[in-house]
């Protein structure tokens, strides 16, 4: 035991200790800042157990002594976390301490705030505290103002000292020396290199996930092919007793996100790419308040200082495209027959219009419903995509054709490129299965045959890797069965060939519509469109990669004659020929010659359509029909509306008293039209009228006829 922690003579208290303080407990506080220090250091926490002898000797009694040491591994920055600490201040609290005992002041708080925290409490509740040096009364001002100053060195020393291991941080990390976990596809070797996984199916791996991502443009398009072609990330074990070993697993939204982010992949050392807002961390919480990643805003940006996969060009075409697919910005190619879906606004508002479908998903259309769904105001406007679509595809068209004599098999090449490195990957799997099969033989065979307790095992361990391989052979067999076959010379020349007609090649069955969105967007940034007073006109204003602005205009299909703009010269038209004693099918004839056109993409008028229009316009008068005549009604009968009608009920009830038979009725044909005539007397009308009217379940009537009412009623 220290010289230093024993009184100089045995029963030796000093005069600040009363029995009121020894009468209650006497708390020894034992804390290490980190798990390392408590392994490494024990000196330190024997040293601060053996604080129990000293409170012993200023008095108290051993089993009024506490020992607190569930702060051992903690640091002594905040209060967050120290469960011991916690329970230290509320036994204070609570009147139950009469010492606080501890090595040095920075053992009790490394934090002003929780320091002067627990001078306060121990002053109102008169409770001393001891540290090698002496007994302290914070109630006293020389005392309180010398444990101020010591709490102060502890904290300015806690500052001081991290203050100056990020200083040689930083220092590090702005030469690019400063080490950082690695990413999958790279390893660092004995001297500190950074390298290329040694492994060349790993590193084939990720560079054909940048492929992928450069051709299918989301990281779901990404994952679904990894997942298709069960194809899984390389990745080295970070810890445990398998630390640096290739391990295979299966791709993830996460895992990929985290690489398509990295910089390290375009050859970037960057370092404080994810600064911390103060304003939003938590205490405890490392990760919390880091800001989005910007790797050209990080605290330290070295290029070309790692290997790259991808060129520094790429990856920030990536970074911008991951943006866009996002749902705030422009959001991925989706399906559905929609072309300009996530890139029509609209005219009025200015906002975004959404793509709805219908007709089991055959119609589309585009509405406006933003201030809709977020203030209940009505629809901007909503039209037909058909029509819209047709006319931005017969532009992209025409943007097209200066390039279409320079069309080239260059889709057929990436497809035989995708198509290579899959095999690749298929063969380094069957290769790495077949050293893992060599291997397990090997260690087989040297083993001694009298030593059957390892051999059995490597026997196991070798008829593992066999069926492993077996398993990977078949996998690989049904693969090569089920994929597409490689296009033939002949099929090849054929693409070349429809390559040189690109209206040919848009049409084609074998042209989803998701590339062919993918085109639109590769040439549009948006489309505006506005309705022109609700009728057939649309205009449309494309805006174009590069700042180009064009204007078009278009006719869609409306519903009514009436919509039409041009409804007030076609009436005055029909009527100039109608007063002209035209009739109505020679009034067509002639609109039709003039190039006059009606709603709904018909192709022209006839007789009946004018003949509605100069009713509908006041011009003639419309013949007004009568009741249609029933023939063949007999005395008391009703259809079964009438019946209805008549007694107050639904016309559901009245059919199904007919389809129970409790009430009689025939069936005859109107106009080739199956009509149900139903019996009812003027009785039998009346006691129906007053058993409707009878609120159940009194409703007790005579039978107006053979068939009782109550059991009509009762049905």
């Amino acid at each position: 035991m220290d010289g230093n922690l024993m009184p100089r003579r045995a029963g030796f208290t000093p005069e600040k200790i009363t029995r009121q303080h020894q009468e209650r407990l006497a708390i020894i506080y034992i804390r290490q800042s980190t798990p390392q220090q408590v392994e490494r250091n024990q000196e330190s926490t024997k040293l601060q157990y053996a604080l129990v002898d000293r409170a012993f000797q200023f008095g108290w009694a051993r089993e009024t002594i506490v020992t607190i040491d569930d702060d051992l591994g903690r640091s002594g920055s905040t209060i967050e976390g120290r469960l011991g600490f916690q329970r230290l201040v509320a036994e204070v609290g609570l009147g139950h301490v009469g010492l606080v005992l501890g090595v040095e002041m920075s053992r009790l708080a490394r934090s002003c705030r929780d320091w002067h925290q627990l001078l306060e409490i121990c002053a109102l509740f008169d409770t001393l505290i001891a540290d090698v040096d002496g007994v302290y009364d914070p109630a006293n001002y020389n005392d309180r103002l010398l444990l101020g100053l010591k709490g102060t060195m502890s904290e300015a020393e806690l500052h001081i000292l991290k203050a100056r291991m990020l200083a040689g941080r930083n220092a590090k990390a702005h030469r690019g020396e400063l080490n950082k976990p690695l990413p999958m596809g790279y390893l660092r070797r004995p001297s500190g290199e950074v390298a290329f996984d040694p492994d060349q199916q790993a590193q084939g791996v990720i560079r054909l996930v940048f492929e992928l991502f450069q051709r299918l443009r989301t990281v779901s398009g990404v994952l679904r092919y990894l997942v298709e072609n069960d194809i899984k990330m390389p990745v080295r074990t970070p810890g445990g007793p398998a630390k640096g070993e290739l391990e295979w697993r299966r791709p993830s939204r996460p895992s990929l996100g985290d690489l398509f982010s990295n910089p390290i992949y375009a050859g970037v050392y960057a370092y404080g790419v994810r600064p911390i807002d103060r304003r939003r961390h938590k205490p405890g919480r490392p990760g919390t308040g880091r800001q989005p990643p910007r790797p050209k805003d990080a605290e330290v940006f070295l290029p070309d200082r790692m290997p790259a996969y991808i060129t520094w060009d790429q990856f920030e075409r990536n970074q911008e495209q991951i943006r866009s697919n996002r749902t705030s910005q422009l959001g991925p190619v989706r399906a559905g027959s929609a072309l300009l879906s996530g890139l029509i606004v609209c005219g009025r508002c200015g906002l975004r219009m959404m793509a709805s479908y219908n007709n089991a998903g055959h119609t589309a259309r585009y509405a406006c419903i933003s201030m809709h769904t977020s203030y209940d105001e009505p629809f901007c406007q909503t039209l037909k995509a058909e029509p819209v679509d047709a006319q931005v595809a017969r532009l992209i068209l025409k943007a097209l054709e200066p390039a279409a004599i320079e069309a080239t098999l260059a889709a057929a090449a990436d497809l035989e490129g995708e198509r290579a490195a899959v095999d690749r990957h298929w063969r380094q799997r069957l290769e790495r299965a077949q050293y893992q099969v060599d291997q397990a033989r090997r260690r087989y065979a040297s083993v001694e045959p009298e030593n059957r307790l390892v051999a059995r095992t490597l026997e196991q361990d070798w008829e593992t890797a066999l069926s492993e391989q077996a398993r990977l052979a078949a996998e690989h067999e049904r693969f090569t069965r089920e994929r597409p076959k490689a296009p033939t010379p002949a099929e090849l020349a054929a693409i070349q060939d429809l390559t040189n007609d690109l209206p040919a090649l848009w049409r084609a069955e074998t042209t989803t519509q998701q590339e062919r969105q993918t085109i639109v967007r590769l040439l549009l940034e948006r489309v505006i469109v506005s309705v022109v007073d609700a009728s057939e006109q649309v205009r449309l204003e494309c805006h174009w990669h590069g700042g180009n602005r064009t204007t078009h205009q278009l006719v869609r299909p409306v519903a009514r004659l009436k919509a039409l703009s041009t409804y007030p010269n076609l009436v005055a038209r029909a009527g100039d020929l109608h007063r002209a004693s035209q009739n109505c099918a020679e009034i067509a004839a002639i609109l039709n010659q003039e190039g006059w056109r009606p709603p709904k993409r018909r192709d022209t008028f006839n007789g009946p359509m004018v003949r509605r229009l100069l009713a509908s316009a006041g011009l003639i008068e419309t013949k007004r029909k009568g009741p249609r005549a029933i023939p063949q009604r007999r005395p008391d009968e009703w259809t079964i509306s009438e019946l209805a009608e008549q007694i107050g009920a639904p016309e559901s009830t009245v059919y199904n008293w007919v389809q129970k038979g409790r009430l009689s009725s025939r069936s005859i044909k109107v106009g080739g039209v199956n009509a149900k005539f139903v019996t009812a007397d003027a009785t039998t009308v009346a006691n129906l009228k007053a058993a409707r009217a009878t609120p159940l379940p009194w409703r007790r009537l005579p039978p107006p006829c053979s068939h009782p009412i109550p059991s009509i009623l009762e049905s």
